[in-house]
């Protein structure tokens, strides 16, 4: 009787009543409605940006150039400017109809450090409109964006530098094990700021303005560098005592080489630059200064890179979740390129030219890897648009990918 009742029922209404609402998307497929992809936009998000940005500036700063580098560069730059755009447009979107959830993300003790990731974005993709979306936009107007872009992502990243630490001493509750990469998120972006700084020099008025932005660059220099030595030691620390802790976290160890290696780019296009502003012995000085900085600093960031790089392939062989954390592989690894560039300059040595295109090879392959993750995680299932638990995420991730 049963039987008979169901057969007239799926064959005269299941086609016509659930045949259009069964035929699955092909984006977004795991989201109960599109729109659901802006309930969770969070700020490490922009970690994607700073990731494909970094590629464009590592690119237009190699010592070895031609066409073919120079079309990467140019196509790296629009990616990275079109992901900004779309992710500043979501995350307003997110502030509008999810104030709750976005008002959140400060008070959490781990993701309340990503906010460091806008204000280094915008200045990434500033620093690529200088370097090579002038072929695209004109030296002018492309000079204009950079200026706006470094302006706004050094003031966000200077009032970040400030309130996340405070909210870290005042009000989260940090345990012993909880330091991580993510914690150098913050106080990083003054040295992207000193950087990128250094390249608006010599568009800037002589006299006292360039004085004035170069020793600017200079305290943000300090600021970041300083910071990041008393972080690290807790890095370091939590290693040796709680050993790695959470698959899902052993990418941010990479985020270590950010300080390390901005600050050997930064060290090095002040001082190339720094006769622009100053002269005599005090430019030449500061020249010097980024070579020899630079160098010792980059032995400890070659220390770091194998010991990560070991940590990581244990961890993978096990199991190596993917998340967003995953592009703690790119924009660290992205700013030693550089510093090994402006190495290569100063001194003129092949061996670190040689490290410079080595270094950019190795994040190109896996800037390829973690965009086509992401691309799947978020465009194709939307999984990574959902706030779950650890536990889910790691399930799901692992299946996105």
């Amino acid at each position: 009787m049963t039987t008979s009742f169901r057969e007239p029922v799926d064959n005269d209404t299941t086609a016509h009543v659930r045949g259009p609402s069964i035929r699955p998307r092909r984006i977004l497929r795991d989201l109960e409605y599109p729109a659901q992809l802006f309930s969770n936009i969070t700020p490490n998000w922009f970690a994607s940006v700073m990731g494909t940005g970094i590629i464009a500036t590592a690119a237009a700063t190699l010592p070895a150039q031609g066409p073919l580098l120079h079309g990467v560069a140019l196509v790296m730059w629009v990616l990275a400017s079109v992901l900004l755009i779309s992710l500043l447009a979501a995350t307003t979107i997110h502030w509008i109809f999810h104030t709750e959830t976005a008002k959140s993300h400060h008070r959490h003790s781990v993701m309340s450090h990503f906010y460091g990731a806008p204000a280094m974005a915008l200045m990434t993709v500033g620093a690529g409109t200088l370097l090579v979306g002038r072929d695209l936009l004109g030296p002018e107007l492309a000079l204009s964006i950079d200026i706006a872009l470094w302006s706004t992502g050094t003031a966000l990243g200077l009032f970040i530098a400030v309130a996340i630490p405070y909210l870290q001493f005042t009000k989260h509750q940090v345990g012993q094990d909880a330091a991580f990469g993510g914690w150098l998120m913050p106080v990083v972006s003054p040295m992207v700021s000193a950087s990128t700084g250094a390249m608006l020099l010599p568009y800037l008025p002589q006299g006292q303005t360039r004085q004035t932005m170069l020793l600017a660059c200079y305290a943000m220099f300090g600021l970041s560098l300083l910071a990041s030595m008393m972080v690290i030691p807790h890095i370091w620390g939590r290693l040796i005592h709680h050993k790695v802790g959470a698959a899902a976290a052993v990418p941010t160890l990479w985020i270590v080489l950010g300080p390390l290696g901005q600050s050997i780019t930064a060290a090095n296009l002040l001082g190339g630059n720094a006769h622009l502003a100053v002269s005599g012995f005090l430019a030449q000085a500061l020249e010097a200064f980024g070579i020899l900085y630079g160098v010792p600093v980059l032995g400890f960031a070659l220390l770091w890179a194998s010991i990560a790089a070991m940590v990581t392939i244990r961890t993978a062989r096990e199991h190596l979740p993917f998340s967003l954390t995953w592009w703690s592989f790119t924009f660290p690894v992205g700013t030693c390129v550089t510093g090994l560039s402006g190495l290569a300059a100063h001194t003129g040595l092949v061996a670190f030219e040689v490290m410079a295109v080595a270094a950019f090879i190795g994040l190109a392959a896996t800037w390829l890897l973690v965009a086509t993750k992401t691309f799947i995680g978020s465009a194709i299932h939307g999984t990574l648009f959902l706030k779950v638990s650890p536990q889910e995420a790691e399930k799901s991730h692992a299946n996105a990918a």
